[in-house]
């Protein structure tokens, strides 16, 4: 996120440095908690007994199950006194997260969990190249990782094509996924300047869940008949990575800061391969390690250009 599961920094001060770490340890610990519950994310999936647009459905409304009564208890004047523009960009937001969803989840079940995971976790290039768009100048290491990253993708790719061409359009959706959740992270940044977490993910989560709602309709997707092991599974997904594992990174990130943070959500990638490869027995050709190898490296280096500390600028940016 994820990735795609990904939250944006809290906005303000706290997210841009770190003044002391008094809970460093305990942060830490909290943070290897979070990756391990979003590592699972995709291995969950891929083996959930449940058409993929049912599973994005049933992950979103879960959620808001167990925040609503949260957000309507300790934030209802917040709710009620949400500005059009704040409100419109928290349902857009929700709109991009119910696409990246409706995206990613079917890949998972075309391609291996290991090039779904990788491809989806592009986000920060399309964030950078959104804000690019926008007026904002990358420094030059954003474009070497962009270039390593995009290597490592065709690499990839590649190597799916000569596996089949269902793996390939796997990876396609995937690409897609992580272009979508690109969007859902910079409107989220911009609601969250002025709207708590929780008021936002239960505005956010709610429309997503109502959009795959009617997507599953429309398409047909069976939303019930399922085992006791099936409800199990999307019990466990909502709670490790769209409820714990989301909410202790934004738990942590003011006191580890955005580079740590964002850093270590990258070790989603290896992470839910090595899951995937013990827990379902996938076991990807060994050229596709060395194409994850790339892409991560891409990415790492996005990430910490994004994240190291600003060079002082005497005039605003276009």
């Amino acid at each position: 996120m994820r990735t795609a599961e990904t939250p944006a920094a809290p906005a303000g001060p706290a997210s841009g440095t770190t003044t002391g770490h008094p809970g460093t340890g305990v942060d830490l610990l909290l943070l290897a908690v979070a990756v391990s519950g979003i590592s699972l994310s995709a291995p969950l999936i891929a083996a959930t007994a449940a058409p993929a647009l049912a599973i994005a459905f049933w992950r979103n409304a879960m959620a808001v199950g167990a925040l609503a009564p949260l957000a309507l208890v300790r934030h209802r004047a917040e709710l009620r006194s949400m500005g059009r523009r704040t409100a419109a960009l928290a349902v857009a937001a929700g709109a991009l997260l119910a696409l990246h969803f409706a995206l990613w989840l079917p890949s998972l079940h075309m391609t291996s969990v290991a090039s779904s995971t990788a491809l989806v976790t592009t986000t920060p290039i399309w964030t950078t190249l959104l804000l690019r768009l926008r007026g904002h100048r990358p420094p030059a290491l954003v474009w070497a990782g962009t270039a390593v990253a995009f290597a490592g993708v065709v690499l990839l790719t590649g190597i799916d094509l000569t596996l089949s061409p269902r793996a390939l359009a796997g990876d396609a959706l995937a690409l897609a996924g992580g272009m979508a959740a690109a969007g859902y992270v910079l409107l989220g940044a911009e609601v969250r300047r002025t709207v708590s977490t929780t008021a936002y993910t239960c505005v956010c989560y709610t429309t997503a869940a109502v959009l795959l709602l009617a997507a599953c309709l429309a398409f047909g997707a069976d939303l019930g008949g399922y085992g006791g092991e099936t409800w199990l599974k999307l019990a466990l997904l909502t709670l490790t990575a769209q409820l714990l594992g989301h909410s202790l990174i934004n738990r942590v990130v003011r006191g580890l800061g955005p580079s740590v943070t964002s850093t270590a959500i990258l070790l989603e990638t290896p992470g839910a391969a090595l899951i995937a490869a013990l827990w379902l027995g996938q076991a990807p050709p060994a050229a596709v390690y060395g194409a994850l190898a790339v892409i991560l490296l891409g990415l790492g280096l996005v990430v910490r250009a994004n994240t190291g500390p600003a060079p002082p600028t005497t005039s605003r940016s276009a």
